[in-house]
């Protein structure tokens, strides 16, 4: 089986779709088979008799695996590029897909947590430069699509825990290395392009570091503000992602499936925010959609815990549609600061997505022991107050008209 992708470069104001499809597809691939992990949660703390602690901690050594190396994987390749690093970095997640599935132990259970953060530490920041590469100068855009991919895949996870692993436990997991290795096939194919493109030559030294427009430490507030508001992002996203399905069986008493159903409600809205996200910061501007999507989201957040099953899940997908929108356009923000240094960046805020959420699965599942999950959900409810920072943000449109 062999997979050709158009080896043409990509000039500015043409965006090469068929790169952005196949990355976008990548990206689902990948980010469903991670997605797997905390949907099969329930499985794992029945089969091994795990606490909340240790289902937090599962998740901090997968994500901290992967928030460590991935600002360091950009940083290389930023001035040795690795094209064929990314079938690599799949082969790496089917791996740990394998190990979870057929796991005898807790201790071998954290080994596979640490073998998918490695794929995904080496997946992200070149699979996001490779998607400002065939961008065509429409940055947000680009990364919207490409990031759909990964919330998609995310969002199909739960669902596939539902139906195709929970019927048949643990070693269920199997099934997907199935499409770790479709993932392979087609990754091999992107580093191709990427290598004949001739955007994957190593950068010029003279290539600036940051924005020319602001000063370096305006560059770093900046960024010091980005930073913050994934803080805030992702310490929220992560009580959903690790314990929303918990927080429903626990108030609600549903049956385990029917809150995984519910769970992809929430993801889906996460992938359709994303999609809306890029483009909009494209036309608009950055900041407002920055500023919207994180501060924005608060009336809802305090709200969910003190309603009803069905405005929960309607709650849930107004706040994963307006949170998500954020991502894109913090990531295109951060690389234009820092126009010479893409994928450090890329690696750097992917790396903070997966390690804050990686600390925060962990303290959320000892606050969850010590004070039951509902408490943890209205503590993290307050969380989006943290957006009234982006009015420290450079006026984007500034970025945008001098770079």
């Amino acid at each position: 089986m062999s997979l050709t992708i158009t080896a043409a470069p990509t000039p500015r104001g043409r965006a090469s779709y068929s790169v952005l499809g196949a990355a976008s597809l990548c990206h689902f691939l990948n980010d469903m088979i991670q997605s797997l992990l905390p949907a099969v949660y329930p499985i794992l703390q029945g089969h091994f008799a795990l606490s909340f602690v240790q289902v937090g901690c599962l998740t901090l050594v997968y994500q901290i695996t992967a928030s460590i190396l991935q600002p360091f994987i950009g940083a290389y390749t930023d001035r040795r590029p690795l094209p064929y690093s990314l079938p690599f970095g799949m082969a790496s997640s089917m791996l740990g897909l394998l190990t979870l599935a057929y796991a005898p132990s807790y201790a071998v259970l954290l080994a596979g947590g640490v073998l998918l953060g490695v794929g995904s530490s080496i997946f992200h920041p070149e699979s996001s430069r490779i998607a400002r590469l065939a961008s065509g100068g429409s940055h947000g855009m680009a990364q919207s699509i490409f990031q759909v991919g990964g919330n998609f895949g995310t969002a199909i996870g739960p669902l596939a825990a539902a139906f195709i692993v929970l019927p048949r436990g643990q070693q269920g997991l199997a099934w997907f290395a199935l499409a770790a290795l479709t993932g392979m096939i087609i990754l091999s194919a992107l580093g191709r392009w990427y290598k004949v493109n001739g955007h994957a030559k190593r950068p010029s030294a003279k290539a600036p570091i940051r924005h020319a427009v602001l000063s370096r430490r305006k560059v770093r507030m900046a960024i010091c503000v980005l930073i913050a508001l994934l803080f805030s992002k992702y310490i929220y996203l992560a009580s959903f992602t690790s314990y929303y399905i918990f927080f429903l069986i626990a108030k609600f008493g549903i049956g385990t499936q029917q809150a995984q159903i519910c769970q992809f409600v929430f993801f889906g809205a996460v992938a359709a925010g994303t999609v809306a996200g890029g483009p909009i910061g494209d036309k608009i501007g950055r900041k407002p959609v920055i500023w919207a999507s994180i501060l924005g989201v608060l009336p809802f957040t305090l709200i969910l815990p003190h309603v009803g099953l069905t405005p929960t899940v309607l709650l849930s997908a107004v706040i994963g549609f307006t949170i998500a929108s954020a991502f894109p356009t913090i990531l295109v923000y951060g690389q234009d600061l820092m126009p010479g240094r893409v994928g450090m960046v890329s690696g750097l805020f992917f790396g903070l997505a997966f390690g804050i959420g990686g600390i925060g699965a962990a303290m959320l599942g000892a606050l969850a022991d010590w004070k039951g999950i509902t408490f943890v959900f209205d503590l993290c409810s307050v969380l989006p107050v943290i957006g009234i920072l982006a009015a420290f943000l450079p006026d984007t449109r500034v970025l945008e008209r001098e770079g």
